[in-house]
């Protein structure tokens, strides 16, 4: 066996940005797909989201039941949605892409 063998895969990272709502999210689900095909999970970046309603959090969950999904950047105003709705204790959440991509599947 060689070094490379235990080498994590890196997965695709997907940029999300401004409101995340019922006019964003089909484009952004599309994204979320077509990476998880060619993936075996895949880092979705929200610290440039602005906001976020249900269909987003249904978004992020279905994303998580059907692949590995690492959460990357939650903060302000996210991070109190997250909580009140109690994802931060499902999701798989990380403070940066580089700390996402080194985790282990």
């Amino acid at each position: 066996m060689s070094a490379n063998d235990h080498a994590p895969t890196q997965l695709p990272v997907i940029t999300a940005k401004g409101d995340l709502d019922a006019d964003t999210l089909p484009s952004l689900d599309a994204e979320l797909r077509a990476a998880v095909t060619t993936a075996s999970g895949v880092i979705l970046d929200i610290s440039d989201v602005t906001f976020g309603d249900s269909g987003f959090i249904n978004l992020l969950l279905r994303t998580h039941q059907d692949t590995e999904l690492r959460v990357v950047g939650l903060g302000p105003p996210l991070d109190r949605l997250f909580r009140i709705v109690g994802v931060d204790t499902i999701l798989h959440i990380f403070p940066t892409v580089t700390h996402a991509q080194g985790a282990r599947q």
